[in-house]
């Protein structure tokens, strides 16, 4: 990372430890269960940036590999395993003696398999590599409209899925997930008595994967990528590979949602549809178009502000509402974002027409 990157960043880091000072000061340290969540939510849309705004991509299906990896863990960290061991299951008698399952009891005795966190987030991950790769090959050959309708039907598929399959819990979605051991004596869960730790935790996850899209952003790779956006054609003319940078961002950005939501699985201990649902994606479209299409720093600032506000119920049973109004506001008004809004200059080449016309 080039010197001057690193000064924003720092100041970045000053803020969040600044906050959480301050919420310990004004005995509102509540505050930061709302906080932990929003840092989750921002990694994605920091990752849907990179796709709409340096890729040119619109995905309206994010929330669904937000669902997959929050889902996957959910699943293998919950099922009982313990009945398919007792049946002499070699694989999962080696995965046992490989520490890579968690044995405990009941309140009533009885015995109970789970699979490890750790496999489990390694496995939701390879997931979502895996779905994102056979989706983004065919989806992204369209464009415009067409990618996005091609985007939301994906989203619309995972969301009917959560909601019918048995294992995923239904309507009711999946409770009692366990903790995510990061290291000894270090869990992501929302433990009360944990709050700070697991503040610093998600803020932490979320700076590195923000420095990692920074760094690509003012790569070779990012270059590409404002190529693709600005005519995919001339890129291509210029020797560009489209098809594989927008496949690489594309599938990165899945592997962010992903992982956001298998952290925020583990720190609610559950998931239900509404985070596979179709407002969900629309949510985090609108918030990217906010901040600014190509701009991370805007990104992150209007996902900071936004989730923790709508978190905290500000916008009340209006909350879908609000976010898909301020995405018309946005694409009428502002379709560069809030913090691009040159309010200044508009005023004073206002105030100059205005001078003209009277002269």
């Amino acid at each position: 990372m080039k010197t001057g990157n690193r000064l924003p960043i720092i100041i970045l880091l000053l803020v969040l430890i600044g906050l959480q000072l301050l919420t310990q000061v004004t005995e509102t340290t509540f505050y930061l269960t709302q906080m932990t969540m929003t840092a989750y939510y921002s990694l994605v849309i920091i990752g849907l940036c990179l796709v709409m705004g340096y890729a040119g991509q619109i995905s309206l299906g994010h929330a669904g590999f937000f669902a997959i990896g929050g889902y996957t863990s959910a699943v293998l960290t919950t099922y009982n395993l313990a009945p398919y061991l007792q049946n002499g299951n070699r694989f999962l008698a080696l995965l046992a003696e490989r520490g890579l399952l968690v044995q405990t009891k009941s309140l009533y005795g009885e015995s109970l398999l789970y699979v490890h966190p750790w496999p489990a987030c390694l496995i939701a991950i390879l997931l979502t590599v895996v779905i994102a790769f056979l989706i983004g090959i065919p989806v992204l050959k369209l464009k415009g409209h067409y990618l996005a309708m091609a985007t939301l039907g994906f989203g619309i598929i995972i969301y009917r899925i959560v909601l019918a399959t048995e294992i995923f819990g239904e309507a009711d979605g999946l409770s009692s997930v366990p903790g995510f051991p990061l290291l000894p004596g270090l869990t992501i869960n929302g433990d009360f008595n944990n709050r700070v730790e697991n503040y610093y935790i998600a803020c932490g996850v979320l700076l590195l994967g923000f420095i990692l899209l920074q760094n690509l952003i003012n790569s070779r790779v990012g270059r590409a990528l404002r190529a693709i956006h600005g005519s995919e054609e001339a890129a291509n003319a210029m020797g560009v590979n489209t098809s594989r940078y927008k496949l690489f961002t594309f599938v990165l950005s899945a592997v962010f949602a992903a992982l956001a939501g298998i952290l925020l699985t583990h720190y609610n201990g559950g998931i239900g549809p509404s985070e596979a649902g179709i407002m969900k994606s629309v949510r985090y479209v609108a918030i990217v178009a906010i901040g600014g299409m190509a701009n991370l720093w805007g990104a992150l600032i209007m996902a900071a502000l936004l989730n923790f506000l709508s978190l905290r119920g500000m916008f009340g049973s209006y909350d879908d509402a609000f976010f898909g109004a301020i995405l018309i506001i946005i694409m009428l008004f502002a379709p560069e974002g809030v913090l691009r809004l040159h309010l200044w200059q508009r005023f004073r080449k206002k105030s100059d027409q205005t001078a003209e016309t009277k002269n």
